[in-house]
């Protein structure tokens, strides 16, 4: 509802003054920080040119002093940054709130707070008051503020377009975020980078993005509800709402590099630095320092897609929970048969292996190749009166008389040599496959990967990242039980934010029921939640892709665009002309274009195809960084949570997606806003 000239002139008024206000502030910060940056340098040259003259209580004092400073200054340029972010639009909503017994309140909403002599012209979208924006239409509500639930009645919910620090439009709505605003968000074109929704924020995702109350939550949303936007949402509220949490305490898991590039803007235009990030396999190539690489999750499923896995049933096993617990019950036998089998000589010195078994007992609640240098710990307290210079070469020593050999490569395949592995995988495999494992000092298959950083953790310890408080995991539906057992392990005391859709695993290998199975592997208080809305597809492309998975309870709040999802076949040797015509009658309606093939083999050959006639396209693969989404050529599995105006689908006639591969086909069909092309799909 469109307000009366009155109240407009009231509200450019406001906005003159809020205006006026930042570029103050902005001024001053701006001198303060060069002020104090200048201070700085002058109190480091007085400490240097003073140190010899100052006891060490003296030089301890300064220092804390200067620390002191520099963390006030870093703080002032935070917020000079937050401010200069939206001096040309600071705010987009406003609410009228009257708490029960007290005077009414206009809250002015924007990505960051604006005072000035104890008044608030802008609060901040994460303050407490103003989750009733995002929680409530007009009449009674209540909010969770420091000193309790605070309740009363909201008069009023106002939106606002500001644009160049002009006020474009206003109106008042009296549910909850309005609809107009949502759609005219919605019918954007889609840019090269991920945009963040503060302004249109909707009631299930705020219930995800403001929890602080659990420590572990699991969110199912369905393609196109919002997940990472509000992930990274959730990211930015949690540095507002935790003491001492920074950007560089907060690791993000994303799918790949492609995808940590679409959303690098989202935390900066909210006025936060980007979070540490890194994909799984990145992740394990830390870890594993037996090898030079760890093969990509995307190259992984590549193989199952290109039909170059020798064995399935065999990948099958080492992706499934069974091989989780047979490598427990492996460790466990190594730990209970662990034995010294000889006396230890050293530096001219002896000890029996009676005695050495003897000290082994001590130290049974350790882990196995944990026990061995609590053992020369041990023995050096006997032998150098404490002094531990000799740990090492002793450790050294004691593996060369010790019953299990520290070499993880043997381990791993004497794994699959023995009676559990045996017992339990019901399937052929030939002793030249098992001899093969690891074989390769430069690349570990990713599958390998994942259990070879399992039995190495469960023999010698996780690495503890005590660094990361808060964890958030993407794509969650792609990790499968033994994958969260080692994260869990190496971020024992961290939160956890856990977002997947189980209708858009592309593991051909893995699938869950259900996200809430992740709640049996973590054991403090979680809470699983579902998004159910999609903000992405228009009703035509829902309707369609709802048929693929036989899904009935998906909600599209896109309009139609009447876009027809269209079904054609390529004609013999022109493809490469029908697709050059399908690109330019979508270039008139759409910023962004994907052809999205079924393979990387499919992409690279199109890509050449098409390249000699458009320059403007571009190729996505595993590692791409830097690229521009007008006009791209993807495979299926690197397309996961990106979104494009226009899809084109294609594949190859003769490699249709079948019926096994549905869950691929359900993705590359959800990346599409507004319209969907599909070619050679046949009639599963």
């Amino acid at each position: 509802m469109e307000i009366d000239s009155r109240e407009r002139k009231q509200e450019e008024n406001h906005l003159q003054k809020t205006l006026e206000i930042i570029e103050r502030k902005i001024s001053e910060l701006g001198q303060q920080l060069y002020d104090k940056e200048e201070k700085i340098q002058e109190f480091k040259q007085l400490i240097w040119d003073t140190r010899h003259d100052m006891d060490a209580a003296e030089m301890k004092t300064m220092m804390t002093s200067n620390d002191q400073e520099i963390a006030r200054a870093e703080m002032h340029a935070a917020y000079f940054k937050k401010l200069f972010r939206i001096q040309e639009s600071p705010y987009f909503g406003s609410i009228i709130f009257q708490e029960d017994g007290k005077k009414e309140e206009k809250i002015y909403i924007g990505i960051t707070h604006v005072d000035e002599n104890y008044d608030h012209y802008v609060h901040d979208w994460r303050a407490p008051i103003c989750s009733l924006f995002y929680d409530y239409g007009v009449g009674d509500v209540k909010y969770d503020a420091p000193e309790g639930i605070i309740y009363g009645k909201m008069k009023n919910k106002r939106q606002y377009k500001i644009e160049h620090k002009e006020l474009i439009h206003i109106f008042d709505n009296n549910l909850n975020i309005d609809d107009e605003v949502l759609q005219e968000v919605l019918s954007t074109e889609a840019d090269d980078k991920m945009k963040n929704i503060v302004n249109t924020i909707q009631q299930e995702q705020n219930e995800v993005i403001r929890n602080i109350e659990n420590d572990i939550m699991i969110v199912q949303g369905i393609a196109g509800s919002g997940k990472t936007s509000v992930a990274l949402h959730r990211i930015a509220f949690l540095l507002y709402k935790i003491k001492n949490l920074s950007s560089n305490n907060i690791l993000i898991f994303s799918p790949n590099q492609v995808f940590s590039e679409y959303i690098s803007n989202v935390l900066p235009e909210l006025g936060e630095e980007n979070t540490l990030q890194c994909t799984f396999d990145g992740f394990l190539e830390s870890n594993i320092t037996e090898f030079r690489h760890v093969e990509s999750f995307s190259k992984f499923i590549e193989r199952h897609y290109k039909k170059t896995v020798q064995n399935e049933k065999f990948i099958e096993y080492k992706q499934s929970d069974q091989v989780m617990y047979d490598l427990d019950k492996y460790v466990s036998e190594l730990e209970q048969k662990a034995t010294f089998i000889d006396d230890l000589s050293f530096d001219k010195k002896f000890i029996t292996k009676e005695e050495l078994n003897q000290l082994l007992k001590r130290y049974k609640h350790f882990r196995l190749f944990e026990q061995l240098p609590a053992v020369a710990h041990k023995i050096c307290d006997y032998w150098y009166d404490g002094r531990y210079g000799k740990t090492r070469q002793i450790v050294s020593k004691l593996y060369q008389v010790f019953s299990v050999p520290h070499d993880y490569k043997k381990l791993y395949r004497e794994f699959f040599k023995g009676e559990i592995f045996l017992n339990s995988y019901q399937g052929n495999i030939t002793e030249k496959e098992i001899n093969n494992l690891c074989s390769n000092h430069l690349e570990i298959p990713y599958d390998d990967a994942c259990l070879f950083a399992y039995l190495k953790g469960k023999l010698d310890g996780f690495e503890y990242r005590g660094l990361i408080k808060q964890v958030v995991i993407d794509e969650a539906q792609d990790y499968n039980k033994l994958q969260y057992q080692i994260i869990k392990n190496i971020f024992p005391k961290s939160g956890f934010t856990i977002l997947g859709d189980i209708n858009q695993t592309i593991n051909p290998y893995y699938k869950y029921d259900t996200l809430e199975e992740l709640k049996e592997i973590f054991h403090k208080e979680s809470l699983y939640l579902e998004l159910k809305k999609t903000y992405r597809s228009s009703e035509e492309i829902i309707e369609y892709t709802n048929k693929i998975l036989n899904l009935q309870h998906i909600q599209a709040i896109r309009k139609k665009n009447h876009h027809p999802v269209l079904l054609k076949k390529e004609q013999d040797g022109k493809i490469g002309e029908q697709l050059l015509e399908e690109i330019e009658i979508l270039k008139k309606s759409s910023k962004s274009i994907a052809i999205i093939t079924k393979t990387d083999e499919e992409a690279i050959a199109l890509y050449k195809e098409i390249k000699k006639k458009n320059k403007e396209i571009s190729l996505l693969e595993t590692k791409t960084e830097k690229f521009n989404r007008d006009l791209v050529i993807v495979p299926s599995y690197i397309a996961k949570g990106l979104e494009f105006d226009s899809v084109i689908l294609y594949t190859l006639k003769e490699n249709s997606y079948t019926e096994k591969e549905k869950y691929l086909y359900y993705v590359a069909c959800t990346r599409a806003q507004h319209q969907l092309i599909i070619y050679n799909q046949k009639d599963n």
